[in-house]
């Protein structure tokens, strides 16, 4: 009975490591780095080209393979880019209203009760520039500033 108290014990640690590094490396988020980067099937150049994404475009990091990421998007479609063509800076685009013309308020500050200042639509970017109380603070391209609800954006 000790021993396999003991064997339970030594083996706790090594399963959360284990847990804990794929869990992290499940989250790793990136953004896309340049316009017009091809998102493509396998990693590499002779790999098809499945989508194109334009600058900021946030994602997930599913797994490498040498210099290649494997990616995931927030309508959850995979594949691969390679790393140079991304950043670590965050941003978040528009999750809700598909398939709609209703677009999301962006507003003066970081509640319901401040002035609506812009409006954006699904599938819009944003550079993220704060987070607070379940509100974001976010940029346009074109210049635009403010803060949207966080549960409405995926991203970092």
């Amino acid at each position: 009975m000790r021993i396999i108290n003991r064997c339970i014990l030594l083996l706790i640690p090594v399963l959360f490591l284990c847990f804990g590094t794929v869990s992290a490396f499940a989250l790793t988020m990136v953004s896309v780095a340049a316009e017009n980067v091809n998102l493509r099937s396998g990693p590499g150049t002779t790999y098809d080209v499945k989508w194109q994404y334009g600058s900021g475009f946030p994602l997930i990091v599913k797994d490498s393979k040498g210099d290649w990421l494997q990616v995931e998007d927030f309508e959850k479609d995979t594949g691969w880019l390679h790393k140079d063509y991304t950043s670590r800076e965050g941003h978040m685009i528009v999750k809700v209203n598909k398939d709609k013309k209703s677009r999301i308020n962006i507003r003066s500050g970081p509640g319901t009760s401040y002035k609506v200042v812009g409006k954006a639509y699904y599938g819009v970017v944003f550079k993220t520039l704060n987070q607070q109380d379940g509100w974001v603070k976010v940029r346009h391209e074109k210049g635009l500033e403010g803060w949207i609800e966080r549960s409405l954006m995926w991203g970092f």
